[in-house]
């Protein structure tokens, strides 16, 4: 009963542990799906993430439990067969060569390894165009007034939007994620209703503020993408950026421009936030 129990296990368990790797390598990256309120089948990433390791350790405990089962078994064909398994076999040959390809073309990012990897990117490049971005890593963390202060807010106007949006939040101290939890919506759509439902743009159709501080990923986002997301005009941008001795052009990332320029990601990012708040 016990062998058949255990070997039972080993399969289900490694079954289970395929997909839950299947998962992971699909979701989003972390500051993604907490701010998004990420969810695959009603569990969130955090959720998959805890099935994986401990479902991978029951996979480990059952096949350590198979072996002690049919140890006998085992130490009878590995004396059976060492002598053939140490020879330079063709098997062995080709296994090592196999493990070494796929080690050094994993290192050197060379293809097909790289494509593997590429695509896990994609995966989390498509996700942060499908949720978006947080203002900054974890911003569902902070304190709702320290979360004010560094996306350029107005805490008290912030308040009065979730308290109209039956969202009242117990005080300024009360963290992002807790209120957004208790409401049972994600950080993002608080951070929406925070801001009077406009995302991209006020009521009078100028500008939003830029955060004091570049959300997460901003750097990886083409002028023309980040200009498109906050509202600006592309041609404006680009002027801002070449007054400042930083040239760009419209599908250059903002990572590719500061580099460019020999200039530092977050002096782009000042620049154009400078050039949004005179346009507003």
């Amino acid at each position: 009963m016990f062998r058949r129990l255990t070997s039972l296990t080993a399969l289900l368990s490694f079954a289970l542990v395929l997909v839950t790797s299947v998962v992971l390598y699909i979701v989003p990256a972390g500051r993604v799906a907490y701010w998004a309120d990420w969810r695959l089948w009603g569990l969130t990433k955090e959720q998959w993430g805890a099935l994986h390791i401990n479902l991978g350790t029951l996979f480990l405990l059952a096949l350590l439990l198979h072996a002690w089962f049919n140890w006998k078994a085992i130490t009878n064909y590995l004396q059976a067969r060492a002598r053939e398994s140490f020879r330079l076999s063709p098997e062995l040959l080709w296994s090592a060569l196999l493990v070494t390809v796929f080690s050094i073309g994993t290192l050197a990012a060379l293809p097909p390894f790289s494509n593997f990897l590429q695509l896990n990117a994609w995966f989390k490049d498509e996700a942060v165009r499908m949720y978006g971005e947080p203002p900054y890593g974890h911003a569902e963390l902070s304190p709702l007034a320290s979360f004010a202060a560094k996306v350029g807010m107005d805490l008290p106007r912030a308040m009065e939007n979730l308290r109209a949006a039956g969202m009242a939040p117990k005080n300024d101290q009360e963290s992002v994620g807790s209120i957004a939890e208790r409401n049972k919506v994600s950080p993002q759509r608080l951070y929406q209703v925070m801001q009077g439902g406009v995302a991209a743009k006020d009521a009078g159709g100028a500008s939003a503020e830029l955060p004091l501080m570049a959300p997460s990923g901003t750097g990886q986002l083409t002028l023309a993408d980040f200009s498109a997301r906050h509202g600006l005009d592309l041609a404006t941008s680009i002027r801002a950026l070449a007054a400042g001795g930083i040239p760009a052009k419209g599908d250059m990332t903002l990572k590719k421009i500061a580099q460019a320029a020999g200039r530092a990601p977050t002096d782009v990012y000042d620049i154009l936030r400078a050039s949004a708040a005179k346009g507003r």
